[in-house]
């Protein structure tokens, strides 16, 4: 395989709404680049993955127009809500489908268009060549969930960029939550904890998109607890890695996550993380080569849990201590994104050969 056309959102390189989709999306494309492969990347703006017509249509005649046995690999947003376009186009092209998150899996979505994104998402992926998830829990909730052959979907996680430790502030009283500001990552759940603390010292910022401004946005942004609580909407490059730089503690209390980037982010910078224990969040907090755990796990959508938690990590010092060592050992166990790029090419490279 020399060519590879790649299917990305439009917004893949928006730096307002920065997400780990786009994240991996990105560095996937230039490390393929760099590996010597001639990389084709298709940006197709919409309203994944419930497009119009006219975003169908061009998603279509770009598909139509490539030549027939190319290899393609499509940003799940993109393809999964929309098999009417990509079906007929398996027939004639290697389709490979990068699923970040399951469509039905966004918290909050009605159960109707639920149960019609997750059977148009079926489709799509049962006619695919190759389906490739971002951790192996979410491979194995593809199979057993989409009924996919299991030499079918490949888990291919996300690397990480390689940082500096980072230096805190005091070691204990600054906390940050970066993701994306939507009920599934759980900011409300942070903030009725962080009430229950309120009588010891800390700050929390809150950093990540805000695609717009919901009443679950201006709740975060009334929140009585005032100045020590705030939302700060995106923050990329230099900017991120300065808020990681001096963060003490990475807090992301999500209900549902297939990877959960942020937490490798933190941890590559030597910072531990308070989390939830749903989903693929245990395997991405991971283990020390020791043995110890560079963080805390708590049930998901759970006040009273994520409040005892921040209590321990804030009046505890010797936790703090145990946490901070864990992290800087677990940071040397990190792969980067040259690991994930090299995945992905030998899972294109095999289904080239079986075709």
């Amino acid at each position: 395989m020399n060519s590879l056309y790649v299917v990305l959102p439009g917004d893949v390189d928006d730096v307002t709404v920065p997400s780990g989709g786009n994240t991996y999306d990105r560095r996937m494309c230039d490390r393929l680049a760099d590996a010597g492969l001639d990389v084709h990347e298709i940006a197709v703006s919409g309203t994944w993955p419930r497009p119009d017509t006219e975003a169908r249509a061009v998603l279509g005649h770009l598909l139509a127009a490539l030549p027939t046995g190319s290899a393609v690999l499509l940003d799940g947003l993109v393809a999964c809500g929309v098999p009417e376009v990509i079906v007929p186009q398996a027939r004639r092209l290697s389709l490979s489908v990068l699923v970040h998150l399951p469509l039905a899996d966004e918290t909050g979505l009605p159960p109707a268009l639920a149960a019609e994104l997750d059977a148009l998402e079926r489709e799509t992926l049962r006619a695919a060549s190759s389906v490739v998830a971002t951790s192996e829990w979410a491979a194995r909730r593809l199979v057993s969930h989409h009924g996919l052959a299991p030499h079918r979907v490949h888990a291919v996680p996300p690397g990480v960029d390689p940082a500096p430790p980072a230096i805190g502030t005091d070691g204990m009283s600054r906390l940050v939550c970066v993701a994306t500001v939507t009920p599934r990552k759980g900011q409300g759940v942070l903030a009725q904890a962080l009430e229950t603390v309120a009588d010891l010292r800390w700050t929390c910022e809150c950093v990540g998109g805000i695609r717009r401004e919901t009443k679950y946005v201006e709740r975060l942004r009334e929140h009585r607890l005032g100045a020590r609580f705030t939302v700060t909407g995106p923050r990329t490059g230099a900017a991120l890695a300065a808020t990681y730089h001096t963060a003490d503690l990475l807090v992301l209390p999500s209900r549902a996550e297939t990877y959960g980037m942020v937490v490798t982010e933190a941890l590559a910078r030597g910072v531990p993380v308070l989390t939830t224990d749903v989903d693929a969040l245990p395997d991405t907090v991971g283990v020390a080569p020791d043995g110890s755990i560079p963080g805390m796990l708590v049930p998901g959508d759970d006040v009273e849990a994520l409040g005892a938690a921040l209590r321990r990590w804030l009046t505890e010092p010797d936790l703090r201590t145990r946490l901070r060592a864990s992290a800087k050992l677990r940071r040397e166990t990190l792969t980067g994104w040259d690991d994930t790029a090299r995945r992905i090419a030998e899972v294109l490279q095999r289904q080239e050969a079986a075709a």
